[in-house]
């Protein structure tokens, strides 16, 4: 979203795998140790997808990332809660981190087997609440970024998409900005691959 805005920043990267999010220098950042973390210029620190989004949605009003109309608004609020607490906070961190909620070893695979299927209902949820097949609302929102990384992550995990996110999905890649934060990110060949699937 910082680069779709075009704005300067700097990128601290927190290993999760080695446990940076939990060192001291962090935590005092961000007592949750959580990700993401945002510091804006004034200071102010905001510690969750949700909150991020929207100061960022407000912060830019004439992106138009927040819909002006209020029920087009609770729309795009309900699909945005619903890819970050549902898909992602219920369903792929039982994919990706099972340790969380096993109690021993032998329950890897039931834990991930749960993720598998919360994320497949949760698509199909987001599916149906998709109007078109470009974007959650009439143009780019807060919503469709994070569908779009919970996309990613079931294209990573070979986990298949409906027709409706499938094409939100292509939409998203299509975005100059998305585009090069995959490249940034290491993703550029997994772009390409998935930009000629798309045209094939």
């Amino acid at each position: 979203m910082l680069e779709e805005a075009d704005e300067l920043f700097e990128v601290y990267l927190v290993n999760l795998m080695q446990g940076q999010q939990y060192q001291s220098d962090y935590l005092a950042l961000n007592p949750k140790g959580t990700i993401p973390t945002l510091v804006n210029s004034a200071g102010n620190v905001f510690t969750d997808f949700l909150s991020i989004a929207w100061w960022l949605g407000k912060q830019y009003p004439r992106q138009g990332w927040i819909p002006q109309e209020s029920c087009e608004q609770a729309r795009m609020l309900e699909v945005l809660s619903y890819a970050v607490n549902t898909l992602h906070g219920q369903g792929f961190t039982r994919i990706f981190t099972p340790e969380k909620y096993q109690f021993d070893q032998l329950e890897t695979s039931t834990v991930e087997a749960q993720g598998r299927a919360l994320v497949t209902a949760g698509f199909n949820w987001v599916n149906r609440s998709l109007q078109g097949e470009h974007y959650v609302c009439d143009q780019f929102s807060l919503a469709d970024v994070a569908v779009f990384y919970c996309e990613f992550w079931a294209k990573k995990i070979d986990l298949p998409l409906p027709q409706r996110c499938e094409s939100h999905l292509r939409t998203m890649l299509q975005r100059p900005k998305v585009q090069a934060v995959l490249i940034e990110e290491g993703y550029g060949r997994w772009l390409q691959q998935e930009l000629s699937r798309a045209v094939a």
